[in-house]
């Protein structure tokens, strides 16, 4: 019981200032206004029936956005992104406030509750549920932006996670006549591309880059770099590692890789354009 208790006013809390605000507001606007002016009473009854007003929107907020959601939902903390909760719930606001007004105005300001008053009534009313909306749609942006922000913070995370261990492993290409095997570490591959019979593999070990040949198809060598998913296939000629991609350079209507350090220019095919778009 406590800790509905706590939860309760926890939320009560959080929320009390706009609630507070918009019922000042609504005692303001009927005070300058004087939409409903009960002329028999005197200006200091007729304030204290005005601040009635503003009573009124405070507590029927606090029951359908502070009571109504406790009690419905006692053990679940109030999640901004549920459009149809909300929706219902500043529907149900307008109606109640609608009625609670109409009920005040003719009982206790002795008004006589007509179509144009009716139509003030629902208009006054209408003021809290939609400053209540885009406050929610607010919410529900600098919700949706914070998840954004945990989700790409557990990706890099995650990314760092695959990048260091793949620092630390190597990967074994075997010519086609089993007469050579060429050992390296998978991140030190900048880019590999075709030569002739050959397969050309520039290599980055300790900030120094070479060149190594060996006697494959670069289809075979697809094949053994498919578990790494930081290289990717740009050219029928070509793949590279995405590590090192610097920018996509457009020149005389064909595309080409700048890398980092390196002053070679890596093609790209227009069929794997929107891919390497994607990466970048």
């Amino acid at each position: 019981m406590d800790t509905k208790l706590n939860q309760f006013i926890t939320n009560f809390k959080k929320d009390l200032t706009l609630f507070f605000s918009i019922s000042l507001g609504i005692f303001l606007f009927v005070l300058f206004f004087q939409p409903f002016w009960p002329e028999y009473l005197n200006y200091n009854n007729k304030l204290i029936f005005v601040a009635g007003l503003g009573a009124i929107v405070f507590i029927v907020t606090v029951l359908v956005r502070i009571l109504l959601p406790f009690f419905m939902h006692p053990k679940h903390e109030r999640n901004p992104n549920t459009g149809l909760l909300t929706l219902f719930e500043n529907f149900l606001l307008l109606a109640l406030s609608s009625v609670a007004f109409a009920f005040y105005l003719r009982y206790v300001g002795l008004i006589d509750i007509s179509f144009p008053v009716m139509l003030k009534v629902v208009f006054i009313c209408l003021v809290p549920p939609v400053v209540l909306g885009i406050v929610d749609k607010y919410k529900n942006l600098a919700w949706q932006q914070e998840q954004l922000r945990k989700d790409s913070h557990t990706m890099q995370k995650q990314f760092d996670r695959y990048k260091e261990a793949s620092q630390n492993k190597t990967i074994a290409f075997v010519a086609e006549n089993n007469t050579e095997k060429l050992e390296v570490l998978v991140d030190g591959i900048v880019f590999i591309k075709s030569a002739d019979n050959y397969v050309e593999l520039r290599i980055k070990e300790e900030n120094k880059f070479s060149t190594k040949l060996i006697r494959n198809t670069l289809k075979n060598i697809e094949l053994q770099l498919q578990p790494y998913s930081f290289f990717i296939r740009c050219h029928r000629t070509s793949i590279v590692n995405t590590h090192y991609i610097k920018k996509l350079k457009l020149s005389d209507n064909n595309y080409a890789l700048l890398l980092n350090d390196l002053d070679d220019e890596i093609p790209v095919s227009r069929q794997y354009l929107l891919k390497i778009r994607e990466v970048i």
